[in-house]
């Protein structure tokens, strides 16, 4: 069974010759391609979709050159400005940057949401879904009947949800989270979406492994999506375990999940969904 981990972070540091945008917070100190192989190596996971982090800024620079160096790896779903210059013209040649497989949206904060609230996304949606680029989004449940928008608007786009939409933070709990879960389940009617059952352990009620609190909501979503819409993640950079433990946590604590539905969850499902030839 090939491991195929559908969200890692790679980031430098912040300095004056490779600044960081005032958006969010970092997980912790930079972590490189290298460290994250090791990683890997450890834990048994055999290849691994980069997410450039929302701080730093809008450049995939780092994870193109883990790509590179690591094509059996290492893929992208890069970060895409559609107000730079040039950008209407970037995403003809998109994929043909190392390992780049689509796009990444997060449109988890009040800064990061705006431009597409006024409408400076609107013509991206149709241009990847022309060029079969996929792209994976983080929305919030508040805020997820505009990726429904999407998925209809643009029925030949396959669309990601990150992290089933979930929120992280002081004073929010598990009950929270996933009371309104079914904002997130109510998508899997639509063809085109498939969802990421990503860093599922930093929502958990009960802090330790194997975070059994969290098992019955996955599983509901693996009801919804089926096993080729529903990927495994670990978003490692916060993870409140070991790596290893992120993937045994789907491997050998879900009894319900086994033979080629587990091949799918963890590591097939996203890999055909996005393109990557592993």
């Amino acid at each position: 069974m090939k491991i195929v981990d559908a969200q890692v972070h790679i980031w430098g540091p912040n300095t004056p010759e490779r600044p960081w945008p005032a958006r969010a917070e970092p997980h912790r100190e930079p972590l490189g391609k290298d460290e994250l192989l090791a990683e890997m190596d450890k834990a048994g996971v055999d290849g691994a979709i980069i997410v450039p982090p929302s701080w730093e800024g809008d450049r995939n620079d780092l994870a193109n050159e883990a790509a590179r160096a690591h094509p059996t790896r290492f893929a992208t779903m890069g970060r895409f400005d559609p107000e730079a210059p040039g950008a209407t013209g970037q995403l003809a040649d998109w994929k043909k940057q190392p390992g780049m497989l689509g796009v990444r949206f997060t449109f988890h904060t009040e800064v990061l949401r705006q431009p597409l609230l006024d409408g400076r996304f609107d013509w991206v949606w149709g241009e990847l879904e022309k060029r079969g680029i996929p792209a994976m989004v983080l929305f919030h449940h508040e805020y997820m009947h505009l990726a429904d928008k999407v998925a209809e608007r643009y029925p030949g786009l396959r669309l990601v949800l990150d992290h089933l939409g979930l929120k992280s933070g002081k004073g929010v709990t598990e009950a929270m989270n996933f009371a309104t879960l079914d904002n997130v389940l109510a998508l899997a009617r639509r063809p085109n979406v498939a969802a990421k059952v990503s860093a599922m352990p930093c929502y958990a009620a009960d802090k330790t492994y194997p975070f059994k609190s969290v098992h019955p909501h996955i599983r509901r979503v693996f009801d919804a999506f089926g096993p080729k819409r529903t990927f495994w993640g670990t978003d490692l950079s916060r993870l409140p375990c070991s790596y290893r433990q992120g993937v045994t946590m789907f491997t050998e604590e879900m009894p319900w999940l086994k033979g080629s539905d587990l091949e799918d969850v963890m590591g097939r499902g996203v890999c055909e969904w996005l393109g990557w030839k592993l």
